[in-house]
Parts: structure tokens; sequence; C-alpha cells
């Protein structure tokens, strides 16, 4: 018989799985044309929207709740931590938009698939929270801040590409931000993966 997921458990999985979701559409979809930026930044927007749910009915029961399986201030950050991943990626995808960005370059490829490979760890470490599997979450969180640091790699690269090869400053702007938004994505995984630690340092 599977054993009872608690409802704090349940709640961080959704939250998972809707980022993961939202990961995985952001690193696959194909962008095509002007009108694919459209459907691309609404359908990011409307994953964004049920994280944002999902967040809340984990505020709402933290606040009904008289004991919680870990520390509140942690389920709390954790589910926080995650949505600043997703609002991150819905307002990159909202930039490519205002920007009519149609082809990514091999540097925003890397950064994406760098961050889809964060969310991919984050979403383990959440499965294993779950099942009281406290421990192993560890090297999820390890891997997690590897990419980070791979990331702070890419920034530095990518912005002193773009300054040697870009002549129009409006593409520089534009570029720029987006490289940062992505880094920024990064650093919100990391800081995931820095709540994770801490649960494991409290209660395993």
């Amino acid at each position: 018989m599977a054993k009872k997921v608690d409802k704090f458990s349940a709640l961080l999985s959704n939250i998972s799985s809707n980022l993961k979701e939202g990961a995985n559409y952001f690193a696959d979809y194909k962008l095509k044309n002007i009108s694919d930026l459209k459907i691309f930044s609404e359908k990011m927007k409307e994953i964004e929207t049920k994280g944002d749910s999902f967040v809340h009915e984990v505020i709402k029961q933290l606040n009904d709740a008289f004991i919680t399986p870990i520390e509140r201030e942690d389920i709390l950050h954790l589910a926080n931590s995650m949505d600043d991943v997703l609002d991150g990626l819905e307002a990159t995808a909202a930039l490519f938009e205002m920007y009519s960005i149609t082809q990514a370059d091999d540097f925003m490829l890397q950064f994406v698939d760098a961050i889809k490979a964060s969310v991919h760890e984050i979403d383990k470490a959440i499965e294993l929270l779950a099942n009281k599997k406290l421990p192993q979450m560890r090297e999820h969180a390890i891997k997690t801040k590897d990419y980070e640091s791979k990331c702070d790699n890419i920034l530095r690269q990518s912005i002193k590409h773009l300054f040697t090869v870009e002549k129009d400053p409006i593409r520089i702007i534009q570029y720029k931000e987006i490289y940062e938004n992505l880094e920024d994505i990064a650093d919100s995984c990391q800081s995931v993966a820095n709540t994770l630690e801490t649960i494991i340092m409290k209660n395993a």
C-alpha cells in the first residue's frame, strides 16, 4: 500500500511539477516567427499563474495547520523560491515577445539547457522530500548549484561576445537584459538548492 503523502509535500510537488512543465515548455518550444512569440509568452503566463495559485494554497494551509512536517518558514521559503524560478522564466518569455526575438542564440540555449537541468534536479529533490528521504536530496542540491556556476561562466562569455561582435546599441541592450535575466533564473534555482540544504541540516 502506498504511504500517505502529507498535504504540504503534495502541494510542494504540485509547484515543482508545474515548474518542470514550465521549464520544459520554455526549453522545447520552437520559435519560428513573430506570431509564435505571443503563443509562447501567453502559455508561460498561464503556467506561471497556475504556480501562483499553488503558492497561495501553501500559505493558506500553513495558516490553518497546527503542526507541519518541517518548519513553516522552510515550507514557505521552498514554495516561494521555486515560484521565483517560474516567474523568471515567464518574465524572460515576455522579453522575447517585447523585443521580437525569434532566434535564440547559442548562449541563450546554453543558459536554458542548464536551467532546465536544474529544475529537473529540484523536482527529484522534492520527490525525495515527499518520501522523507532527506539525505538523498543533497546530491540534487549540489548539482543545481553546479549548474548555477556554469551559468555564471555563460554570462561572462555571452556579454564579452556581445560587446565584441554586436554593433547595434539597441540589440546590445536587449540581449544583455535577456542574458542577465537567464542568469537570475539560475540564481533562483540556487536559492531553492540552499533551502533544500537547510531542510536537510535541520531534519535529517
